[in-house]
Order: structure tokens, then C-alpha cells, then sequence
């Protein structure tokens, strides 16, 4: 039964690529967590600051005063959707971008025989950059497994693997390829209690659940624009003693201060500037008096549409012949990303056909997840097929994915 007090309508007037078509059908995006589509506004903001005249920053003249001003604003509202302060918020090309340049400041502080701490149910951007500065410093790489039956984390093994020598535990807050949510807060009261610097990516569930940045305890927050809603802008937002203690390497005369001293060269300012609309596309959905509580009552009916239309895939998934479903318990929290496998098929292929077939796009691969899907032993099979929402999915495109999967698989 749809959900009659969620504005689906209203919502997808607000983006324009939900016009396009394929073939003879309304395109449905279910490819959602390798970026989402661009709400109105941020294309707007973008081209707004583009067509009055752009500008460096520092300068004595009105575009120049007017970027910074933009930027200020922009990370004010990054603040407000994370519960953090503007101060706190760098930007960037991408999140792997800043996680290298993070991992290099920060590892400055590391000393041979440091150990720090990473997940195989990561993404290889919050796992790759950290190894490599551990391996430039000498410094030993603890991994904290996955259990491939339940797709969860060992949390447990924390209490082995933390000791007085663990300068970072780098953990993903939800898994972009099978959606599990995992425990952060209590992962970080553990790496705290060691002394431990606790980095989170939170890229892929950025644009499906409230997030505050203290509740669960990171000190370094990792995530993209261009996966909710908006642009291709990189974003950390850092704990304040922490971000001004690290050394990032610069130019020597850019500024020393935070947030600018890690934002090396000229930033991407039209995709800045397009940061603001994207939260506030989400605070739409809420209510409140101040942007932080709008986010978070915005989010609250965002995960309630997500999660009954991905109960919904997952449901009739497992009805399916053939289907292999990779997901964690009914227990554990997940974002709206169902990864799957068909028999008899190349997950290309699978995917192929059903854009051509049924217009609906969906997405295959290890999505950089490549330590779990080696795990599992797909990794050299072409991983999985993943199906994600997004605020904007439809009951009828869902209908449309399930109706096309039966007919592939010949049911």
C-alpha cells in the first residue's frame, strides 16, 4: 500500500533526469549507490554562480568576497546536516582524494611499530588509503573481519586486535555493496578507549539515514556530494583538536589554518555552491526549527519510503529461482542496497538486459568492495548485481525490476 503522506510526486518533479527514457520506457535509476541523481536546485546554485562571474578566493572585489561567502555557507550546511562546525568541514575533489591526503597528514604522527585497524567489508577508499601510508611509515595493518555468512562485522575482535599501539581504526558506516549498517558508535567507544583516532566513511549512507557526527563517535566523517543529490565534491568534516593538530602536505604559502589548509589548489566553487540546495532537498522532507532537526525528520521519511520498497525487492527476491541474495539477518539494519546473484547469468549481462529490456538500471561489480567479494568468492565471477534506492523510486519502477528479474530468470 503507497504511502500517501510521502510526496513522491512533488519529489520527483525535483529532478529532471527522471524525464529520460530508454527505448520506449521512463527510465527507473536503481543504480542509486554509485550516485545519485542531481536535485533542481543544485544544478540551479551551480549554474547562478557560474553565470554571475566566479572567482579565486582573497580577493578585494565582489565575486571574490561572494565565493567565500558561498563556500562559508556551504560548509555551514554540512555542519548543520552532521552536527558539526563550519570550521570542521573540508572539501575536495572526491572522498578517496581526501582519505589519501588525510592518511598522509596523519600518518606524519606514526612511527614504526604502530599498528592501525581496517574492515574487510570496507570500501577499498577508507582501506587503501591508510595501507599505503602504514606501509610508507612502517606501521602494521590489523584487519577486522567479516563474517561471511551474516555479512556483519566481527566487532568482538576488537578486543584483540585494539592495543596500546593502534593510531587509527578506519570503519565504513554502512556497506555500499550489501548494505549492512554497522554498530560505528560502538566501534569507536572501544578504539576510543585505546587512544585510537576512529575514521568513518560514510559515503554510502549519507544519503539514507541522519547521521550526527558525535553520536557515533568519529574524528574524521568521510563523504560525497554527488551521492545525495548534489555534485561531485569530496567532503570531511574533522574533529577540531585533531584537525588542528595534523599537517597536511601543501603549498607553502597557502593558508595554515583549518579548514583551508587541507584543501589543496583551487576547489571545485559551482559544485560548492550546489552543496547547500542538496541538504536542503532532504530538510525539505522534515520539519523543525533549525536545519539540523529538518535533516533529521527529513531522513526519517526518506529511510521510511526506502525501506519499505527495498522490503519489498527483498521479499520477492528469495521467492525467485535462481536468486542469491547477499544480506545480512532481518535484525540487522541495512540501507535500501540489495546485492544479488543470478544463475546462469554474467551480472554484466544480467544488467545489460534489463536496461534494454526493461528500462530499469541497475548496476554489477565488486563496487570496490573487493576483500568481501573476494571473501565470498565472487570477485573473479564479475561480483554482484546491486539494486539501490533512493528517495525518488517509485512503486511502479520497483514493480518493473521484480516483474523484469522473474521474466530473465524465466519465471
Amino acid at each position: 500500500m503507497a504511502n500517501r503522506e510521502y510526496p513522491i510526486d512533488d519529489i520527483r518533479a525535483r529532478f529532471p533526469a527522471l524525464q529520460r527514457t530508454h527505448g520506449e520506457l521512463t527510465v527507473a535509476y536503481l543504480d542509486g549507490p554509485g550516485g545519485s541523481q542531481v536535485v533542481r536546485e543544485a544544478m540551479d546554485a551551480m549554474y547562478a554562480y557560474m553565470a554571475k562571474g566566479g572567482a579565486n578566493l582573497h580577493g578585494p572585489f565582489p565575486s571574490s568576497m561572494e565565493t567565500e561567502e558561498m563556500i562559508l555557507d556551504a560548509r555551514t550546511a554540512v555542519a548543520g546536516m552532521f552536527g558539526a562546525k563550519p570550521h570542521e568541514v573540508a572539501f575536495g575533489a572526491n572522498m578517496t582524494t581526501i582519505a589519501f591526503a588525510l592518511a598522509r597528514a596523519l600518518s606524519r604522527e606514526w612511527r614504526e611499530g604502530d599498528e592501525i585497524i581496517v574492515t574487510e567489508l570496507d570500501h577499498r577508499a577508507n582501506v587503501d588509503s591508510w595501507i599505503s601510508a602504514a606501509e610508507d611509515r612502517g606501521v602494521t595493518v590489523r584487519w577486522l573481519t567479516v563474517d561471511p555468512g551474516n555479512l556483519t562485522l566481527n566487532v568482538d575482535e576488537l578486543d584483540r586486535l585494539l592495543t596500546g599501539r593502534t593510531k587509527l581504526v578506519a570503519v565504513g558506516l554502512a556497506s555500499n555493496a550489501v548494505g549492512t549498517i554497522n554498530d560505528v558508535a560502538a566501534i569507536s567507544r572501544k578504539a576510543k578507549q585505546a587512544g585510537a583516532i576512529v575514521a568513518v566513511d560514510s559515503v554510502h549512507a549519507a544519503p539514507h539515514m541522519y547521521i550526527n557526527r558525535d553520536e557515533i563517535g568519529a574524528d574524521v566523517l568521510l563523504c560525497s556530494a554527488y551521492k545525495f543529490f548534489g555534485p561531485h565534491v569530496g567532503i570531511a568534516v574533522i574533529r577540531e583538536e585533531l584537525f588542528e593538530r595534523i599537517r597536511p602536505y601543501k603549498l607553502r604559502p597557502a593558508p595554515e589554518y583549518t579548514p583551508d589548509k587541507l584543501e589543496t589548489g583551487t576547489q571545485n566553487h559551482e559544485g560548492i555552491a550546489a552543496i547547500r540546495p542538496a541538504i536542503e532537498f532532504i530538510a525539505d522532507l522534515g520539519n523543525g526549527n533549525d536545519l539540523a532537526e529538518r535533516v533529521r525528520t527529513g531522513f526519517a521519511a526518506i529511510e521510511g519510503h526506502e525501506n519499505r520498497l527495498a522490503e519489498s525487492i527483498r521479499a520477492a527476491l528469495a521467492d525467485i529461482g535462481g536468486i542469491r541474495l547477499y544480506q545480512a539477518a532481518s535484525d540487522v539494519p541495512k540501507t535500501p542496497t540489495i546485492a544479488f546473484r543470478a544463475e546462469g547469468w554474467e551480472p554484466k549481462e544480467f544488467c545489460r538486459r534489463m536496461s534494454e529490456q526493461f528500462g530499469v538500471f541497475v548496476a554489477d561489480g565488486d563496487f570496490y568492495a573487493s576483500t568481501l567479494a573476494a571473501k565470498l568468492g565472487i570477485l573473479e565471477r564479475g561480483g554482484w548485481i546491486r539494486a539501490g534506492l533512493a528517495p525518488y523510486n517509485t512503486e511502479e519502477e520497483i514493480g518493473r525490476f521484480i516483474e523484469g528479474v522473474r521474466r530473465l530468470m524465466g519465471r
